[in-house]
């Protein structure tokens, strides 16, 4: 351990060296100073007076006055009394549905956008239905739905999206991302009609009485249609989709970003923008398990990134959404969703355990890092006990797999996880978005317990936060508001024992987040030899007020020395 601490040492006192020398004027150094820099190092805020990037890196933590005398020629960048932190890393987020949420209809609710009931939302399709937006994909379309907070508390149908028009397909994707409802005319073009069969972990819904399709479709009968009615049809709108996208993740301090379940389109969507250099931070893919064959054995699965892509594993889905009622549980939801009877629990989306731990046994034998969407504890005990049977029969190396969500798990399962070394990465934007609806889905006491961030730390799991965006918006700095403050949509608080302080919330979105990617040695911190990979918010979330952080914003995104995003005066 020494010798190694010795080494280390070394590094960076020869980085040091070479990026102090004044006979190198071309080489381009900045000295920031004069704010709060938060290096995220230890389990304890640590501040410094200023860091110098010299290139693409991070040269010097420390002192002004000694970096003054190492970096004479640096140039000298005031921070104002604004706060210094590393680049943000999502625990988990869908970076190729950030373009569709940007450009598409603006059909989420208060306090996002305007869509409280279904006239409103019917209303906002309309007015983005112009011609230059229809052109882009062929749709209308609109992300970010809720059943649960529309005045009529339940799905739009095709009938619905009908008043939207009948000319052109209509497709609106609920806030889940794990349903969709189309129009008749989508419904035609999608060639789903009363003789179509549910696919095998999806449902499509039925009108009362006749099997025609009612427009709303459930997991596998919608997820696959998505990215291809929502992918760009020209040139031009893959340069939109690409801009708009990227824009929306600079703009919440994204320096690394994940697309956690990439299918064939998205994949060759961010290799079209990997190839043509268009991409400014990282994007780093989960490809589904159902084509990982095909895409892990290319050059794209690696651990460097190429043009700022890289492929870092397999995704595995095993349930649904919690708020829209798929989500697999071991007891009845306390409100089955339509056309459903008392006692349903949601449903698998692979129902044979066999078939899960050839899945788990791929990824184990390949040495691939897999991540496990689960929500409902049944999906988790399905995860725990196939990955055990998977784990005896493959290596035994260390792995960094990841439980995706694992909202309504249970006590024991966190103490599985942590056997099974799982890192777990929660979404406690649920404690707002849909606390009220939990409560209301599963009665109180286990509403409460949804994203057990306190009780994962305490047990000593390894952990991050996310927001699953585009099913919310990319706001990291609510991502941390939500996990320490855990209040609902109504004002109440959601399970006050489970908080993080906001200094955790910042760990889970910085230092841990790429310890889960296996980028710790590159990102998370500011220390010397790591990217220089920044973000500079106009106030520091560990001295503001809590209700404060969720409006905080960015004014800088620096990836690699370089600034790919500051905020228009």
């Amino acid at each position: 351990m020494n010798y190694l601490k010795s080494i280390t040492t070394l590094i960076c006192l020869a980085f040091i060296l070479s990026c102090s020398n004044t006979t190198q004027p071309q080489i381009k150094r900045n000295l920031y100073f004069n704010g709060d820099i938060i290096t995220m190092q230890s389990n304890e805020p640590i501040y410094a007076e200023c860091i110098v990037t010299c290139k693409d890196s991070i040269a010097f933590v420390g002192k002004l006055t000694e970096a003054e005398k190492l970096y004479p020629n640096s140039t000298r960048i005031d921070l104002q009394g604004n706060t210094l932190l590393p680049g943000l890393i999502d625990g988990h987020a869908h970076f190729a549905g950030f373009p569709s949420q940007a450009i598409g209809a603006q059909i989420l609710p208060p306090p996002d956008a305007g869509a409280k009931n279904i006239a409103t939302l019917i209303q906002i399709l309309k007015e983005w239905s112009t011609p230059e937006n229809i052109e882009l994909t062929g749709w209308i379309f609109g992300m970010g739905f809720d059943d649960s907070v529309l005045e009529e508390k339940r799905f739009p149908t095709k009938f619905d999206l009908d008043k939207v028009s009948t000319e052109h397909p209509v497709m609106i994707i609920h806030i889940s991302g794990h349903f969709c409802v189309v129009n008749s005319k989508g419904l035609e073009l999608l060639n789903i009609n009363s003789k179509s069969q549910n696919p095998e972990g999806g449902i499509i819904r039925r009108v009362p009485e006749s099997n025609e399709p009612n427009g709303v479709l459930e997991e596998l009968a919608a997820i696959p249609f998505m990215p291809m009615v929502l992918g760009p049809k020209t040139e031009k709108a893959i340069t939109t989709f690409l801009e708009k996208g990227q824009e929306m993740a600079l703009s919440y301090g994204y320096t690394t970003v994940q697309e956690g379940r990439a299918m064939a389109n998205s994949h060759l969507f961010l290799e079209h923008a990997a190839n043509t250099n268009f991409l400014k931070i990282d994007v780093i893919s989960y490809i589904d398990y159902s084509i990982s064959d095909s895409l892990l054995k290319t050059e794209w699965y690696s651990p460097n990134y190429k043009n700022h892509y890289r492929i870092g594993g397999m995704k595995l889905t095993l349930d649904g959404s919690p708020q829209g009622r798929t989500a697999w549980r071991t007891q009845p939801y306390l409100i089955p969703p339509e056309g459903a009877e008392l006692g349903y629990k949601g449903y698998p989306a692979i129902p044979n355990d066999e078939d899960v731990i050839k899945i788990y046994e791929k990824a184990f034998k390949n040495n691939y890092q897999i991540l496990t969407h689960a929500n409902g504890d049944a999906a988790m005990d399905q995860m725990i006990r196939t990955m055990n049977i998977a784990k005896e029969n493959t290596n035994k190396n260390e792995r960094r797999d990841v439980l995706i969500h694992g909202q309504y798990i249970r006590d024991d399962q966190l103490d599985a996880f942590k056997e099974l070394n799982v890192i777990t990465s929660f979404f406690p934007l649920h404690t707002f978005y849909w606390g009220d609806w939990h409560k209301e889905l599963i009665g109180d006491s286990l509403g409460n317990y949804i994203s057990p961030t306190r009780n994962a730390l305490n047990k000593g799991l390894n952990i991050t936060i996310h927001t699953d965006a585009p099913v919310a918006l990319p706001n990291l700095m609510r991502v941390i508001w939500t996990a320490t403050k855990r209040i609902s949509r109504s004002g109440k608080i959601i399970g006050k024992s489970q908080r993080l302080t906001p200094y955790e919330a910042l760990k889970c979105i910085t230092d841990w987040s790429a310890y889960q990617h296996f980028e710790e040695n590159s990102k998370g911190t500011l220390e010397v030899g790591k990217l220089a990979d920044i973000v500079i918010l106009n106030n520091n979330p560990l001295k503001v007020e809590i209700d404060s952080i969720q409006k905080i914003i960015v004014l800088k995104t620096i990836k690699e020395g370089e600034t790919v995003y500051e905020l228009k005066p």
